[in-house]
């Protein structure tokens, strides 16, 4: 989630926080600063600042609301309807003056501001982890996203992963590669076929032949970060890192996938035979596979998204609508991120996926919710696409220009990881962009 944090210098911080244990309540209501309204959830009757406590604050709060929702948490606290949350305990307290030095005796290098994707709110330092970071990560933004890094660090939403201290993660520049033609009979199926990387990305049986013939698929790869030179960065660090986030959802939808057994002909190969799944980590066997035989490679290929669960129309069979696991089930709001419409709740979490069954059967019987449409690896093969039909609108958004769609009528690889509702048709010349060249596909055309 985009987030951005004022950092106090480190003195002040932790005497900004040793004050905070001893302020007496009457200082502090005569003293709040409400901030401003740039919340997405701002003027809509409820105060989502979670500094405050009470029964008309929402239901959901998220630190990035701190100090953005004035108009109602002012109204409300005036009103006598909320109040400052509680001063934390002895405990906590001294945990975040813990924290506050440590952040003041942390040497980190947090180099420049020279990545493609620096001041976006979103740290892309893959030295770094938390709930904070991009979604997708890659070995050359190293040392390259210093303001965000920095400012989310401060703030504690991200910690150096281990080992995030080494910035050995150089690999040759992409434009020194000469990736050669297309002229192999495998190019352009997703998957690089060139015996000179290796990576995820790469097509499991490889032949000299092809060497300099797949430049399309081993391109993009590389671009992604899913493949590498042989003999470069053979480490872990030199493939892409999914954020916590990331791969939460993953992990949360794999534990309701039934990938069955490694009873298959071809289990453990390190391809995926299961028919009922698609993309380039899948296999293209001429049999089609044995559906749930190939139980460990399927999954660890999701995990890492190299293949995608066929849809419903692909299947043929019921959308699983998943089970009431979730906190906020039956509450008669839809909380699965998988939906779209007017049946949801306005916030939508990753932890949510499949777990509000019955909320989200009655909204999608009653027509208030309906099932995204899922963007998939092959779109991309469609490119370029016409967008002479839709109005992508202006670059009004904040986030406008930063090399990625944040209008949230729009998904695929090239739209951020979080999106607002207030950003719709305010980034025209990124989602403009992304949709020509098949990273996003319109998914709401209202």
């Amino acid at each position: 989630m985009r987030t951005s944090s004022k950092g106090l210098s480190s003195s002040l911080l932790i005497a900004a926080l040793m004050a905070g244990l001893t302020l007496p309540a009457s200082a502090q209501d005569t003293s709040v600063n409400f901030g401003d309204d740039t919340s997405e959830w701002a003027n809509d009757g409820e105060c989502d600042d979670p500094r405050f406590a009470g029964e008309n604050m929402a239901e959901e709060l998220e630190a990035a609301d701190t100090l953005k929702d004035a108009t109602d948490c002012q109204t409300l606290f005036d009103a006598g309807k909320i109040t400052l949350a509680e001063t934390a305990d002895e405990a906590d307290a001294a945990g975040a003056v813990a924290r506050a030095e440590a952040i003041a005796d942390a040497e980190i290098d947090f180099g420049d501001d020279s990545s493609e994707w620096a001041n976006d709110g979103e740290c892309d330092d893959p030295r770094f982890t938390g709930a904070k970071m991009a979604t997708e990560l890659l070995p050359e933004d190293a040392l390259k996203d210093a303001t965000d890094c920095k400012a989310l660090f401060d703030a504690g939403d991200i910690t150096l992963a281990d080992g995030g201290g080494d910035a050995s993660l150089e690999r040759t520049s992409i434009d020194d590669i000469d990736f050669g033609d297309d002229s192999s009979q495998w190019a352009n199926d997703l998957e690089c076929d060139d015996p000179r990387f290796a990576g995820p990305g790469m097509n499991s049986a490889l032949l000299p032949e092809d060497e300099k013939a797949d430049a399309s698929d081993c391109r993009e790869a590389y671009e992604d970060g899913t493949i590498h030179l042989v003999g470069e960065g053979e480490d872990e660090a030199a493939t892409p890192v999914r954020s916590a986030a990331a791969t939460a959802s993953l992990e949360a939808i794999a534990r309701r996938i039934d990938f069955g057994d490694d009873s298959g002909e071809w289990a453990n190969d390190g391809e995926c035979d299961d028919p009922d799944f698609f993309g380039p980590g899948a296999s293209n066997l001429t049999d089609g596979g044995t559906r749930s035989a190939d139980a460990s490679d399927c999954r660890a290929a999701f995990l890492t998204g190299d293949v995608s669960f066929k849809t419903v129309d692909q299947l043929n069979v019921a959308f699983d609508f998943g089970d009431d696991s979730s906190r906020w089930a039956n509450d008669g709001e839809c909380d699965d991120p998988r939906f779209a419409g007017t049946g949801l709740n306005k916030k939508m979490l990753f932890e949510d996926i499949m777990s509000d069954a019955s909320d989200c059967e009655a909204q999608f019987n009653a027509g208030s919710v309906t099932i995204k449409p899922v963007y998939t690896p092959e779109y991309a093969l469609g490119a370029p696409y016409d967008s002479s039909e839709i109005d992508f609108g202006d670059d009004t958004s904040s986030y406008a220009n930063d090399g990625q769609c944040d209008d949230p009528r729009f998904e695929g690889p090239g739209v951020a990881g979080t999106v607002f509702e207030s950003d719709t048709r305010a980034d025209a010349t990124d989602c403009k962009s992304a949709y020509e060249t098949g990273k996003a596909m319109l998914i709401d055309a209202e």
